[in-house]
């Protein structure tokens, strides 16, 4: 085990160097000059200069490349050019608000996926698996700014029980109110897709030959799908959830924009539209190491309830 989590660690590290360097590469790529726009079409040159040099971007890329590296390294991402604060404590701000509707997005998706495919897997080809297997297809065609909207309309605005909105700050705690609507959104189309898997996997587990086994020893029906068949099906679908979590953080920037969710998906929209340079990549670089160390995760867990994957 060690070893296996020696070599995973191996193999992280040039996909941090890859992330960083896209990151810091694709925002300079981008063209426009953010001290103009933060100071205005009217600001003198020195002013224009000054500034440039204040924020390091008057040097080749080359050296603004090291110097963003020693920052990462130091965990100084710079200062927003806009908010004029450090960038670190904007997210550090922010992020417990997108983890919060992220894990929650993510307990959705698996109270609705688990009973669903179970169901599904036991009523194979009867009305029940043909109506959920429809329900999932249309889930999964409902990408989050369609359905975002239709929840509002309905659920807020229509009978008026949930708020419409999310956090009133970036620091503040939400209530679990405002974060139904949120996370039924981000988890609707993770819960259609993990469905699919749990189903799928439930139905070959439901055909080996331990299950009969265990049949013939008299388990009640109970015991034989939850206790020993659904235990080897999610092993399959541990991986599945691992990488979905990138998805349900890229889709959390659309989801927090529609619902005012005070996280760093709409904290990137912000920084994006205002040609915030340090921002940007701060936020990015977070959503990508998140994805990176979730993967690590995930990896590991996988390794720990599937003896096979340990013995090699």
């Amino acid at each position: 085990m060690f070893r296996y989590l020696t070599t995973r660690i191996l193999y992280m590290l040039p996909v941090l160097w890859l992330v960083v360097s896209v990151v810091f590469l694709l925002i300079h790529l981008v063209p426009g000059d953010p001290i103009q726009q933060m100071l205005g079409e009217g600001a003198a040159s020195a002013d224009i200069s000054a500034a440039r040099h204040a924020y390091g971007l008057d040097v080749p890329i080359a050296q603004q490349y090291l110097n963003y590296w020693k920052g990462v390294v130091h965990l100084d991402l710079g200062n927003s050019l806009r908010l004029q604060q450090p960038v670190s404590k904007l997210i550090a701000d922010a992020y417990p608000s997108t983890l919060l509707l992220t894990l929650a997005s993510l307990v959705v998706a698996l109270l609705i996926s688990i009973p669903a495919g179970v169901r599904s897997a036991r009523r194979r080809n009867q009305w029940d698996d043909r109506v959920l297997s429809f329900v999932s297809l249309l889930g999964l065609s409902f990408p989050n700014f369609a359905l975002g909207p239709i929840l509002i309309l309905f659920f807020a605005i229509s009978l008026g029980l949930l708020p419409v909105s999310g956090t009133a700050n970036w620091s503040a705690p939400s209530t679990w109110v405002h974060l139904i609507l949120p996370a039924a959104t981000l988890g609707g189309a993770l819960a259609a897709i993990l469905t699919r898997m749990v189903r799928t996997a439930m139905l070959e587990e439901l055909g080996q030959d331990y299950i009969r086994t265990a049949r013939a020893k008299g388990l009640s029906e109970g015991a034989v799908v939850y206790r020993h068949a659904l235990r080897n099906a999610l092993i399959p679908v541990l991986t599945v959830v691992g990488l979905q979590f990138g998805a349900l953080l890229a889709g959390a920037i659309v989801t927090e924009t529609i619902f005012s969710w005070k996280g760093i998906g709409r904290l990137t929209v912000t920084a994006i539209s205002s040609r915030d340079y340090y921002l940007v990549q701060g936020c990015i670089l977070t959503i990508g190491l998140t994805y990176i160390a979730v993967n690590f995760l995930t990896d590991i867990l996988y390794s720990a309830v599937n003896p096979r994957i340990r013995e090699s």
